[in-house]
């Protein structure tokens, strides 16, 4: 059922480098000239994002409470012309440009929350909401997102298919996604591919991704037996064969989060140390109720075959203990969705980008993201597939670094051209595959 939806419809006239000149490759399947307007138009308009990027940081709003926000994004959108739904799962807006003729429907999903925080800001434009910030980017992801639809409006006339545009609340509460969905997100719009992107602390210019999960995946895995006069050593058995899972030793550089871009084994190094692990949270808890024992904690498999290992080991483990019988049930009492990006998808999209703005901004990772973090545009992912893209931020020479939720959070406000111009072209290129 969809509730609490508002729909507003505004028909306007709308008047029609970065990177310097473009270079363009054999695997462009579009007129040439499409994106040479793109890289046009964005910097005709890049100013007035930067504007409205540091008009959103100054008046951050957090989950769930993105009133002023939403409202400004809806403004836009009908600005530029297109049909606009509010109040999508709490105050999501969605944007939706029709072109008129029959082709595929493409989405692209932007984060719009801020954080509760009570670290000083760092720029000049400070956050006028006491005990608010944005320390994430989705300031920046919004105004992307705005950016993008600006740019494919203004290409309307040569475009074909329809083009989404999803502004979601609550993604740092890992609700909002599922709020939209379950509002009827779906029921209003119907893409046959969804995309997205985050801002990440590696250099601007640079767009990486990979196909599968991005991140590592996060649950909690629970183990409870009969309570007894063995509880006490039930416990101390279980955390062990539990923390026995974790296969990165203690003195590792994984444990660095700086050795994610390290140049010999970061992410985007094939021999990465980022892959096929498991990791766990140090902190059990254990519950006690009813004649029954409960010993739980999170746990980060890597990928899916690490996932699906894990039940199976504990329970071989504890079979062949002394507390076999007093076993009850091994579950994952919390489980969430992971981005997982398809991988057709994802190679078209490396493709397109790369042969537009070259191979050397685009940078395929081998391993996963690790320390829990995630997106939950992963949710819209289990619905229709998609890609969901890390954009760097940081500027090393000016020593701006772009590390969400770190308290020195910045961005090197190029990124947000580099965005619109990698992800126009890109869904451009879509929309014509």
């Amino acid at each position: 059922m969809i509730s609490n939806i508002k729909i507003i419809k505004l028909t306007l006239t709308i008047p029609l480098l970065f990177f310097g000149l473009v270079s363009f490759g054999q695997n462009i399947r579009v007129e040439t000239s499409i994106h040479s307007n793109i890289q046009e138009q964005t910097n005709k308009i890049f100013d007035s994002l930067v504007t409205i990027r540091r008009d959103f940081h100054m008046n951050p709003e957090i989950s769930g409470k993105e009133k002023r926000t939403s409202e400004k994004i809806a403004e836009y959108l009908l600005s530029l012309g297109l049909e606009v739904k509010i109040g999508v799962g709490g105050y999501g807006v969605i944007g939706i440009l029709d072109t008129g003729k029959k082709g595929k429907r493409i989405a692209w999903r932007a984060d719009i929350d801020a954080m509760p925080s009570e670290i000083p800001d760092v720029v000049d434009f400070v956050s006028k909401n006491e005990g608010v910030r944005h320390i994430c980017g989705h300031d920046v992801n919004t105004a992307i997102a705005l950016g993008i639809a600006n740019v494919m409006a203004s290409q309307k006339e040569k475009l074909t298919g329809t083009v989404y545009f999803i502004f979601q609340p609550s993604e740092e509460s890992y609700t909002g996604a599922k709020a939209m969905i379950d509002d009827g997100l779906f029921e209003i719009i119907n893409p046959d591919e969804i995309y997205g992107s985050h801002i990440i602390p590696s250099q601007k210019g640079l767009v990486s991704t990979k196909a599968n999960w991005l991140f590592a995946d996060q649950k909690v895995v629970k183990v409870s037996y009969t309570s007894s006069y063995k509880d006490e050593e039930v416990i101390d058995f279980t955390k062990k064969i539990i923390s026995n899972l974790q296969n990165i030793e203690p003195n590792s550089k994984f444990w660095d989060m700086q050795n994610m871009s390290d140049p010999e084994v970061g992410l985007d190094q094939k021999n990465t140390i980022f892959k096929d692990y498991i990791t766990i949270h140090e902190n059990f808890k254990v519950e006690k109720q009813n004649e029954k024992i409960a010993i739980s904690t999170y746990i980060y498999p890597s990928n899916q075959e690490k996932a699906k290992s894990i039940i199976p080991s504990l329970k071989k483990v504890i079979a062949a203990s002394p507390y076999a019988k007093e076993l009850l049930n091994i579950e994952f009492s919390y489980e969430r969705a992971n981005v997982q990006n398809d991988e057709l998808l994802t190679a078209n999209a490396i493709k397109s980008i790369s042969a537009i703005y070259g191979e050397e901004n685009v940078v395929t990772l081998y391993g996963e993201v690790p320390f829990g973090r995630g997106d939950d545009f992963a949710y819209f992912q289990e619905k229709v597939p998609g890609v969901y893209f890390l954009l760097g931020g940081s500027n090393l020479e000016k020593r701006v670094i772009s590390m969400p939720h770190a308290p020195n959070f910045q961005v090197d406000e190029s990124c947000i051209k580099t965005g619109v111009n990698y992800f126009s072209s890109m869904i451009v290129e879509s929309l014509f595959n």
